[in-house]
């Protein structure tokens, strides 16, 4: 049998850019363990939570554009825990 592949359950919310962002769980399921991690410029900012219900939001902050600077860009990874335990990472890039 096929097993269809697993779908990523998040969104990234762009609304407030280039500064603030929303990771939103667009799934039905609950969704444990939720870490983010923001790469720039060399440092690493963690964030973390312990369950992110369907439909709820977290917020993290993107470094930004300097005017007459070139565009920086951030590397996000999220990891998560499905409801049977199975782990997955997402990377985006901001």
């Amino acid at each position: 049998m096929t097993q269809i592949a697993y779908r990523v359950p998040f969104v990234v919310d762009r609304s407030r850019a280039p500064h603030r962002y929303r990771l939103v769980n667009r799934s039905t399921e609950p969704l444990d363990a939720v870490h983010i991690m923001v790469l720039r410029s060399g440092a690493t900012l963690p964030m973390n939570t312990r369950r992110l219900p369907p439909g709820k939001a977290l917020n993290f902050a993107g470094s930004g554009h300097r005017p007459g600077h070139a565009a920086l860009f951030d590397i996000v990874i999220v990891r998560w825990f499905r409801p049977n335990g199975e782990e997955y990472l997402w990377r985006v890039v901001l």
